[in-house]
């Protein structure tokens, strides 16, 4: 175990930023689950500024690789280009 104040300090924000990180990542994830079961192009085009927004944020926080994040977005859009 840690012995110095600032090690500990440490281990306890890591704690909330993980916990932190853990919520945004599946509520994006499930934000995505939800957009690609849309059937309805106008619904999903609605939704889709949405999720852009929350995985553009995670993306900017490293949380997910930016590259990642990129790789989603486009298969979401070709996903709504395929429903109209």
């Amino acid at each position: 175990m840690a012995n110095h104040k600032s090690s500990l300090k440490r281990i306890r924000q890591t704690e909330v930023k993980t916990l932190a990180n853990r919520y945004y990542k599946k509520t994006a994830r499930t934000a995505i689950r939800k957009l690609r079961e849309l059937k309805s192009a106008t619904e999903a085009k609605t939704f889709l500024p949405k999720v852009v927004s929350m995985i553009d944020r995670l993306a900017k926080k490293n949380t997910w690789h930016k590259n990642k994040a990129s790789n989603l977005k486009s298969g979401l859009m070709k996903h709504i280009a395929g429903l109209a």
